[in-house]
C-alpha cells in the first residue's frame, strides 16, 4: 500500500523560484514539502549567465521586468551578499550597431529608475582590456554577477532549518482529482521505482518550462513557448565587470564574468520540448562570431564547456523569442476549474525572490492564514560546504588547508573535506551522494579537465568512506561522464580536443569504462 504523506503546501521544482518559495512559507510557519525530479537547479536556474540584472537589457523590450530586475537586484545585494560578486557592468557598440538605439539608452534607462553612466570609450578601454579598440559607445550599470547553485541550496537549506522538506529525484506522476480540487499528487521515487501520495491543501507549480507538462496533469492548459539558449564557458576570466553589447538583445551579448571563467552567451532557438537539448556546434560558432566583435579575444581563446537550458515563455504565435515578456506569470488556477492550485513561471532569476512572495501571499491567502513576507528584509543565512560551488573560491581559501589533506579536485582545488561537507549535507537530507550531485554542489569536474582525474579520486573516497558500495559507484560514474560530455562534444578542438581524447582514454581505454548508446543524450 502506498504511503500517504499530509501537508500544507507541496511545491514542485527545485530551481531558485521553488526553493525561494519553499524558504518563504518556512518562514511565515506553513509547513511545506518541496519535490524535485532530479536535483536542484535542474533546470533554467542551473543553466544560466549568473548574471544579476540592472534591469538595463531591458529598458527597450520591457520596461516593467527592467524595473523588476533593478529594485529586485538592489535587495538582493542588501539579504544575500554571499551570493553575489558586485562586479558592475558596461554597455558597449562597436561599429554597424543601431545609432538610434545608443543614443535612446540613456533615456530609457532613467524612465525605468536605472542608473546609467555614460563613459568616453577610451575609459572604458583601460576599464577592461579586452574589449574591442573600434568602441563607438560605453555606458556603465550596476550589474553583477550571481551564483544560482549557492542561492538555490541556500534557500533549501533555511526552508529546512525552519522545518521545511525536500524530496529530490521525486518525480510527479499525476495529479488525484476530486471535484474542484487535487486530493493528492502521487509521486515516483526513480532512484527506487517506488510510489507516494502527497495529500496537501496547496499545490504550486514553479517548473519553469515544464509548467505546461504539469498544468495538463490536473486538466490544465498553459500555452508555453521554449526558447532555448546556449552558453560558453571560458578556460579564463576575460574580464573584471559585466559587458554587454549595447543593442536591442540578440545573440552573444552578454559576457558574465564568474569567479576564475567567464561566461558568454546566449542564443534564442525555439525547440519543441524542454527535455533532450543539447548546444549544437552552430550555436557555439554563432557565439563565437558575435562575441568577439565586442572582446576579440573571444575568437581565439580556449573554451571547457558549453552549456544550455530552456527560458519559459508565456504566449504563442511570432517568430521571435525574445518579443515575449520576460516577466513572471502567476496563475492562480481557480479560474481554470482547479480551486487549490498554483503556477508561477517566467520570469528571471534576479526576480526569483519576488516571484516566491507574490506566489506564498497568494498561497497563504487560500490558506486563509494572516500572514507577513520576511524575505524582503531578512537575511539569506549562510550554510556550511554552499562556497565550493563559486567558481575560484578556493583561490580566497587555499591557505586553510593546502598541504595538509588530499586534494579531489586539482582543476578547482577541492579538498577531500570540502565534498566530505557536501556528502553530510546530502546525507541529512536522506538522500545518497553520487558524483553528479556532488558535482552540483561544487566545482568538482567543471574545471579545464573536464572531470578527467577527479572523478576517480572521489569516486575512490566514497567508497573508502562506505559512502557508496557495489556497482552504484561505476554506474554514478558514467552518468557523470556522459553530463561531462554533452558540454564538450560542441567544443571538439585544438586543446579541448586533446583533453577529451586523454579522458576517453584513461577511462575507456585504460578502465573500460564504455559509454553506451542509450546513456548518450
Amino acid at each position: 500500500m502506498e504511503k500517504t504523506i499530509e501537508t500544507q503546501v507541496l511545491v514542485i521544482g527545485g530551481g531558485a523560484t521553488g526553493t525561494g518559495i519553499a524558504r518563504d512559507l518556512s518562514l511565515r510557519g506553513v509547513r511545506v514539502i518541496l519535490i524535485e525530479k532530479s536535483d536542484l537547479n535542474a533546470g533554467a536556474s542551473g543553466a544560466n549567465h549568473g548574471l544579476l540584472h540592472s534591469g538595463a537589457r531591458y529598458v527597450h523590450s520591457d520596461i516593467e521586468a527592467a524595473m523588476e530586475c533593478r529594485s529586485e537586484g538592489l535587495l538582493l545585494k542588501q539579504i544575500a551578499p554571499h551570493c553575489i560578486e558586485e562586479t558592475g557592468g558596461l554597455f558597449v557598440a562597436v561599429p554597424g550597431d543601431d545609432e538610434a538605439y545608443i543614443a535612446d539608452f540613456p533615456g530609457m534607462c532613467e524612465r525605468a529608475g536605472i542608473p546609467c553612466r555614460p563613459l568616453d570609450v577610451k575609459d572604458a578601454g583601460q576599464m577592461e582590456p579586452c574589449l574591442s579598440p573600434l568602441l563607438i559607445a560605453a555606458f556603465e550599470v550596476a550589474d553583477a554577477a550571481i551564483d544560482p547553485f549557492k542561492l538555490s541550496i541556500e534557500n533549501m537549506n533555511h526552508s529546512l532549518a525552519q522545518g521545511g522538506k525536500y524530496s529530490n529525484h521525486s518525480q510527479l506522476k499525476e495529479f488525484i482529482r476530486k471535484d474542484r480540487k487535487i486530493i493528492f499528487a502521487r509521486i515516483l521515487d526513480t532512484k527506487t521505482n517506488e510510489t507516494s501520495r502527497i495529500r496537501a491543501d496547496i499545490y504550486i507549480s514553479a517548473t519553469g518550462a515544464w509548467a505546461g507538462f504539469v498544468a495538463a496533469m490536473a486538466g490544465v492548459d498553459i500555452p508555453m513557448v521554449y526558447s532555448k539558449g546556449s552558453l560558453l564557458v571560458t578556460g579564463q576570466r576575460m574580464a573584471t565587470r559585466v559587458i554587454n553589447r549595447l543593442r536591442q538583445a540578440g545573440d552573444a551579448d552578454i559576457l558574465v564574468p564568474g569567479g576564475v571563467v567567464s561566461i558568454i552567451g546566449t542564443t534564442s532557438l525555439r525547440v519543441k520540448s524542454p527535455d533532450n537539448i543539447f548546444p549544437s556546434v552552430d550555436e557555439v560558432d554563432l557565439i563565437i562570431n558575435q562575441g568577439k566583435q565586442m572582446v576579440p579575444d573571444l575568437g581565439s581563446r580556449r573554451y571547457i564547456r558549453a552549456y544550455c537550458g530552456v527560458r519559459p515563455l508565456i504566449g504563442s504565435g511570432g517568430t521571435d523569442d525574445r518579443d515575449l515578456s520576460r516577466g513572471f506569470c502567476l496563475l492562480d488556477h481557480a479560474n481554470d476549474g482547479v480551486e487549490n492550485f498554483i503556477t508561477i513561471t517566467g520570469g528571471k532569476l534576479t526576480t526569483f525572490r519576488l516571484m516566491a512572495e507574490k506566489t506564498s501571499d497568494l498561497a497563504c491567502e487560500r490558506l486563509g492564514l494572516p500572514s507577513v513576507c520576511r524575505t524582503r528584509y531578512l537575511a539569506l543565512p549562510q550554510t556550511e560546504g554552499s562556497g565550493w560551488t563559486e567558481p575560484g573560491v578556493s583561490l580566497g581559501q587555499g591557505s586553510s588547508f593546502h598541504g595538509r589533506e588530499e586534494m579531489m579536485c586539482e582543476c578547482e582545488m577541492v579538498p577531500a573535506s570540502a565534498i566530505d561537507a557536501i556528502v553530510a549535507g546530502i546525507r541529512k537530507n536522506r538522500a545518497v551522494p553520487d558524483l553528479l550531485s556532488i558535482a552540483l554542489r561544487s566545482r568538482m569536474g567543471k574545471g579545464p579537465c573536464q572531470g578527467s582525474s577527479c572523478s576517480l579520486r572521489v569516486l575512490s573516497h566514497l567508497y573508502n568512506r562506505g559512502e557508496i558500495t557495489g556497482p552504484q559507484g561505476v554506474d554514478g560514474l558514467r552518468r557523470f561522464l556522459n553530463e561531462r560530455w554533452k558540454g564538450e562534444r560542441a567544443l571538439l578542438w585544438g586543446t579541448s580536443l586533446a583533453q577529451s581524447s586523454l579522458k576517453e582514454m584513461i577511462h575507456c581505454g585504460l578502465f573500460c569504462l564504455e559509454l553506451g548508446q542509450g546513456d548518450l543524450p
